[in-house]
């Protein structure tokens, strides 16, 4: 499918740093101060309901690491942050793929830095992750499934149950195991990984625009993997 460009190439998603408490307008979720925000027309939203969450946050101050890793991740945005003494908004980092970014660290960095990086982020995945949560959500999803790549069900249930970590009345549906908690947890994966939907919002569409774009293909995958032949 070709790419509708809506937007100058050089323009990037922004995302920003907060330096006073905020809440998300779609979801309700609470933002302390440091969390991200994206602004959608006068909405405030959550990196969850931007479609962001996915992305990992890598900090400034290797430029190397910084391009590489940009080059490599389909979807990325620039993270902002208001500064008081300034009276702008500096960049503080940006947000890619964690795959763009073991990539990226792969070609700039030594064997023993690329191992304590990596180490240094599982640990903290870790501490969010509940490990019994996650392998139930995992056969919950291949349940519902049947034909979904059994990593595909692992990384929809990890990143579900570190979606919903510590977010204070968004996890209960999800904690139950509901089927349309599921099933929403499996399309947002199709979304990401198998259509052109990154794409989309990096060539500037809206996300509803990207999303009604890509629906007939998160459909068929999802047939495919219920086996409704």
């Amino acid at each position: 499918m070709a790419i509708k460009q809506k937007k100058n190439s050089a323009d990037d998603i922004v995302v920003f740093s907060i330096i006073r408490e905020s809440q998300c307008l779609e979801c309700g979720a609470e933002l302390r101060q440091g969390d991200f925000l994206k602004k959608e027309g006068d909405k405030v939203l959550c990196l969850s309901c931007a479609d962001l969450d996915r992305l990992v946050y890598l900090g400034r101050g290797d430029a190397t690491l910084t391009r590489r890793a940009s080059k490599y991740s389909s979807l990325r945005a620039v993270v902002v942050r208001f500064s008081k003494a300034r009276q702008r908004y500096e960049r503080q980092g940006i947000l890619i793929e964690e795959t763009a970014l073991y990539q990226a660290e792969q070609e700039c960095l030594g064997d023993a830095d690329v191992r304590a990086r990596r180490q240094e982020r599982d640990a903290l995945r870790r501490e969010r992750l509940d490990a019994e949560y996650s392998e139930e959500f995992a056969r919950q999803v291949l349940t519902r499934y049947p034909s979904c790549p059994e990593d595909e069900a692992t990384m929809i249930a990890e990143h579900t149950c570190q979606k919903y970590s510590g977010r204070v009345g968004r996890s209960a549906a999800a904690k139950a195991f509901d089927p349309e908690a599921i099933d929403l947890a499996v399309a947002a994966h199709v979304r990401h990984s198998h259509t052109n939907y990154n794409e989309f919002l990096m060539s500037g569409w809206e996300r509803y625009e990207a999303r009604e774009a890509v629906s007939s293909v998160i459909q068929k995958v999802l047939k495919r993997w219920r086996n409704d032949l």
